[in-house]
């Protein structure tokens, strides 16, 4: 089974991803690290119910081991907005197995004391124009029960796409749809998460 673990905000910038963040939520990141393999860099924002949202871009001042990157961040252009939605699951492998589309391999990461698993494309970019979710499996801690809470939850995260009945059939029973609900709509490509702030709700997309 999968559940949602996180959503990730990208930016041409660190900066520019923490910024569309915070003014849209009226609250502030934390610090997270670096990720050496894939070059990338980022902070984190604790949601309830054991998630939280990701700021990541490419760290201008480190090498990749593997290219491209990760959710798809070497063709990433434009303002910064959300960009990817992640769920985790206990065994990578038979996920991936279970699945019709290519996901992706499995590749081994790190961040600090943090161990985990994830699925990235040879490309680069997710199938359904990386409005399928990226897949991983923790090793371990997962980073949200560390983060000060700030009174934010996800309502509902909205996967916007034309084929979105082709989507949702991909992902068939292996998704498993809780609250906070996953909504499949047809349409033009997106993704917004709506999201409960001390300042109210809120449309982060």
């Amino acid at each position: 089974m999968l559940s949602l673990d996180h959503i990730a905000v990208a930016g041409e910038t660190l900066d520019a991803a923490i910024a569309h963040v915070e003014d849209v939520l009226g609250v502030s990141l934390q610090a997270g690290g670096e990720h050496d393999y894939f070059a990338t860099h980022n902070k984190l924002l604790r949601l309830a119910d054991g998630l939280y949202i990701e700021a990541i871009a490419i760290n201008p001042a480190a090498t990749p081991k593997q290219s491209p990157r990760w959710f798809d961040l070497d063709r990433f252009q434009g303002a910064a907005r959300l960009s990817c939605w992640i769920c985790r699951t206990e065994d990578l492998e038979a996920a991936l197995a279970q699945i019709s589309v290519d996901a992706g391999h499995p590749v081994q990461l790190a961040r600090g004391d943090l161990r985990w698993k994830m699925a990235v494309p040879e490309t680069g970019v997710l199938p359904f124009d990386n409005h399928f979710p990226a897949l991983l499996q923790w090793q371990g801690a997962q980073p949200a029960a560390r983060l000060t809470d700030r009174g934010c939850r996800l309502r509902r995260l909205v996967v916007s796409h034309p084929e979105a009945s082709v989507l949702r059939k991909v992902l068939g029973d292996v998704l498993q749809l809780r609250t906070p609900t996953v909504v499949f709509e047809q349409g033009e490509g997106g993704l917004m998460a709506e999201i409960d702030t001390p300042q109210g709700r809120r449309s982060l997309r």
